[in-house]
């Protein structure tokens, strides 16, 4: 059987020219339905069964594979270079596809790219079947015609393609529990999905932030690059407290510097970067980290305008401001207390059009509402308060959630009346 490989990121990753989050494999559920439809195995490169570096057969993948999909979504830049290697290896049967607000750049700008549209941060039913069909009827026609579609060999005329002695051909990956002696078992995949179950495990169940660890440490000797797997490790090591809470966030805090925190545009680094820095300020109270949490909430903001980021971003300036009251720096306290009011209203800006969209999941619902919620409450809009409050306290959540946010709402109200009283005294 003819094989496919599909170039491209694995999970949710952060498109940087407008901070939108694309889940990369759900856009690779619709690829691989259209791949096999038209008669093809599909492959991508956490399904590869090797030991070993990855490097090796990902190249054989690209020299041997009947097919090759590249997708360009997110700027990936390894996506980019792997699509590089194909044009020079094979002059043909390359196809790129790229969510709809990907930009051309110029190199590409003359190359048949095929669209599709992300809805949030999955795909929606018709865009996945029109995207499918598309794409298996272009696999369908560009396979037996053998047409030059490699510009290398385009604008080269005569070039020949490189040869091996005798290769073996392209094999997919086993199936579970059948893989070759010698061979990664189980997958990187497998193992990912595993540790994301332990985090975020079914209704009911606890969530085992050390197993997780250990399974995201095996994925990290697979994917040594890969951001999503370095994001997941760091949360999970913050989170397990193991052996102490203060060691778990010094780990975590390494873990993440490979990600260039100091440096990086992605959100979701930023916020665990903050998330971090954090919980290091409410064990140590050293000001630098409480500035370094400040510092990633506001970059991440301003990169994704999010809820997320801004309601921490809010509460911190908040208490920052108590903070330099009581170091008798009045006018940087007032800076913050005023900086935090317009913050809270860009999140009842961003958050409330996204109630719309999380109308079937009461879990996500109630982390937006908890927000505009806290937004309202640091605002002093008690009627807006109330009305959140009402709504989030109807949502069907685990107690734990409705715990978790009246704490915050505790901690935001008794740190503005210290905030209040304090500035009393020094006027």
């Amino acid at each position: 059987m003819s094989t496919c490989f599909v170039v491209q990121g694995f999970g949710k990753k952060t498109d940087y020219t407008d901070g939108r989050v694309l889940d990369l494999n759900a856009s690779y559920e619709i690829i691989k339905e259209a791949v096999e439809g038209a008669g093809l195995t599909c492959i991508r490169a956490d399904e590869i069964p090797h030991s070993g570096t990855i490097d090796v057969p990902m190249y054989e993948m690209l020299l041997q594979a009947d097919l090759v999909i590249a997708d360009l979504s997110t700027y990936n830049v390894n996506a980019a270079f792997e699509l590089g290697v194909r044009y020079g290896l094979r002059p043909s049967a390359t196809i790129i596809v790229a969510e709809e607000n990907f930009k051309n750049p110029f190199d590409v700008s003359h190359i048949v790219i095929r669209r599709y549209k992300h809805l949030g941060e999955e795909i929606g039913y018709r865009e996945a079947k029109r995207f499918r069909d598309d794409l298996k009827q272009a696999i369908q026609a560009i396979l037996p015609a053998h047409q030059t579609d490699s510009p290398v060999y385009t604008f080269l005329p005569g070039l020949e393609p490189p040869r091996r002695g005798a290769p073996g051909p392209v094999r997919a990956p086993a199936a579970p529990g059948t893989e070759a002696q010698g061979a990664e078992s189980p997958t990187a995949k497998a193992l990912l999905e595993s540790a994301l179950e332990k985090i975020n495990p079914p209704e009911g169940q606890q969530s085992d932030f050390m197993g997780a660890r250990a399974l995201l440490q095996e994925v990290r000797k697979q994917r040594p690059n890969d951001p999503f797997v370095i994001q997941q490790l760091a949360l999970a090591t913050y989170k397990s407290k193991q052996p102490t809470a203060e060691a778990a966030l010094t780990e975590a805090r390494q873990v993440m510097q490979e990600l260039g925190p100091a440096t990086t545009n992605d959100p979701e680094t930023l916020g665990l970067w903050g998330a971090v820095h954090k919980r290091l300020w409410e064990l140590k109270g050293r000001p630098e980290d409480l500035a370094e949490a400040i510092g990633a909430y506001e970059r991440g903001f301003n990169l994704k305008q999010d809820w997320y980021n801004g309601i921490n971003l809010a509460f911190l300036l908040d208490l920052r401001a108590l903070e330099s009251l009581k170091a008798g720096t009045k006018d940087e306290a007032i800076a913050d207390t005023v900086q935090a009011k317009r913050v809270r209203r860009d999140v009842i800006r961003y958050a409330t059009p996204i109630l719309g969209q999380e109308s079937g999941d009461p879990k996500k619902r109630f982390w937006v509402v908890a927000t505009l919620w806290e937004a309202a409450l640091g605002l002093g809009e008690s009627a807006e308060a109330a009305r959140w409050d009402a709504e989030a306290k109807t949502l069907a959540v685990p107690a734990w959630m409705q715990e978790t946010r009246l704490e915050q709402g505790s901690k935001l109200q008794k740190m503005q009346h210290d905030y209040a009283t304090l500035l009393a005294q020094t006027a």
